[in-house]
């Protein structure tokens, strides 16, 4: 059923879908419809979209954001919320919070939370270093229209900003400046969604750069006529201009302060390389977070775990029963094993650094870790209750729970023969591979090899409820 499934949901998908970017039928279980949504000489933003379908508990896309030094992706909000991810260098986010503006700085590693329809701004004011995000997308709250629609408050004429279809005089009496000053700030940016700061790079000086070249007082005065910051505003006038204000403010009125200083009332971030794995052992470790370690993570229903296999060491074969789950190779190289519920293959693929997977819920499977080096993978998962994975090869593994007589009835063979199997391999969760295991354990792991031999040979017979 779940195979007619997939080809049911495959056809329906190519309506859309351009049939040469899928080079093999079994890798569809990798995200390979991608788009760049924005591109600049400043940097750019690429989408992998998951369709979705009946198999899948919970669509989700990943994001990819790439911005050079001393750049600004502009204020705005999007329909969909964010789960922020630093590959690499670091980032300052200003984040509209209720009602209080909220920045942080945040370095490689760090996890951050962009709720739908917040407004934000991301910035890498570092210089000679590029910034990498990986960000998951979560569009339940979306408009439906592509992969999430933006709704930029800065820009001009590229990218128009919200703004710009209100009429000149709506905004003139609204900011209280003339419409000659509104004019001018809506027109001024042409430069993309994601702009050059300070930074001889730029076509031209933006309406960003001229305001951070300005001395702190005079950025402040030119705040003061765009806001109406130099009078007492009515009740009404603030409420219309509070959040606005401390969005400007923070990008132009602020860059006095320290590095790593913390502004507002949002949540912090929280840093996945600073936490002790969950497991280790000799080949490898994880790390799984959920609402109970970072609170955030209960308002977007995700989790978040990180992977790390030595050279040819495996991730056991095992089960979410709780959440898909989407994965993003930071390092190295490997493969994928996904089996369908009737015991069939659904993928065997060869995945390497940038490529994104996922796996449906309830779909067995495991990652192994090519023999050339370590084997890292990052990723999302639809559950932000605590992950419980459930492993069927491994000392802990629900065939080792199971009482003998049941399994060996199950699997038709004898008691005896049962247990040597299930009970040759004696490590748990992150397995070695023949070439990775020490002399000692060598036995122990050709046994399991010959796990694999001893179920192929029962055939579909020993599957429940498929032909």
């Amino acid at each position: 059923m779940a195979v007619g499934l997939y080809r049911e949901e495959k056809e329906d998908w190519r309506g859309d879908r351009d049939e040469t970017r899928i080079d093999r039928e079994e890798e569809w279980l990798l995200l390979q419809d991608s788009k760049r949504v924005v591109k600049t000489d400043a940097g750019e933003m690429m989408v992998l979209r998951n369709y979705g379908g009946r198999i899948i508990d919970r669509p989700m896309h990943i994001g990819f954001i790439t911005m050079e030094p001393r750049t600004l992706f502009v204020p705005q909000y999007i329909d969909s919320s964010l789960i922020l991810f630093i590959r690499t260098g670091e980032a300052k986010v200003g984040l509209i919070y209720k009602d209080e503006l909220a920045e942080r700085r945040l370095k490689i590693g760090d996890i951050y939370r962009i709720p739908a329809g917040s407004a934000f701004y991301l910035m890498n004011a570092e210089e000679g270093q590029r910034l990498h995000i990986i960000c998951s997308i979560d569009p339940s709250e979306s408009l439906g229209l592509g992969f999430f629609q933006s709704f930029y408050i800065g820009g001009g004429t590229y990218p128009p900003s919200i703004l710009a279809g209100f009429e000149l005089e709506t905004l003139s009496a609204a900011f209280n400046v003339t419409a000659d000053e509104v004019r001018e700030i809506m027109t001024r940016q042409q430069e993309g969604p994601i702009v050059f700061i300070g930074d001889s790079r730029a076509p031209r000086p933006s309406l960003w750069t001229k305001f951070l070249q300005l001395k702190e007082q005079d950025r402040l005065q030119h705040l003061k006529r765009m806001v109406k910051f130099q009078q007492q505003p009515s009740q009404g006038e603030e409420q219309r201009t509070w959040s606005w204000r401390k969005l400007l403010n923070s990008i132009f009125g602020q860059e006095n302060k320290k590095k790593g200083e913390k502004v507002g009332k949002s949540p912090d971030s929280y840093n996945i390389y600073d936490r002790r794995p969950d497991f280790r052992n000799n080949y490898g470790w994880s790390i799984a977070l959920d609402e109970s370690d970072y609170q955030p993570l209960k308002y977007s229903g995700i989790g978040v775990y990180l992977v790390n296999l030595t050279a040819g060491s495996m991730l056991a074969p095992h089960v979410n029963p709780t959440a898909t789950e989407y994965g993003i190779v930071l390092r190295g190289s490997g493969r994928i094993q996904i089996v369908f519920p009737n015991g069939t293959q659904a993928m065997d693929a060869t995945v390497k650094e940038g490529d994104v997977f996922w796996v449906p819920r309830y779909f067995p499977f495991c990652q192994i870790a090519a023999r050339s080096g370590p084997f890292e993978f990052f990723g999302f998962t639809t559950s932000a209750h605590e992950n419980r994975p459930q492993f069927l090869v491994g000392a802990n593994s629900i065939l080792q729970t199971f009482r003998s007589p049941e399994l060996a009835a199950a699997f038709g063979v004898s008691e005896d023969r049962i247990n040597r199997v299930i009970k040759a391999q004696r490590e748990a969760v992150i397995l070695p591979s023949a070439s990775a295991a020490p002399p000692d354990e060598e036995e122990g792991v050709a046994k399991f090899k010959r796990v694999q031999k001893v179920i192929k040979s029962f055939g579909n017979e020993v599957i429940m409820g498929f032909d």
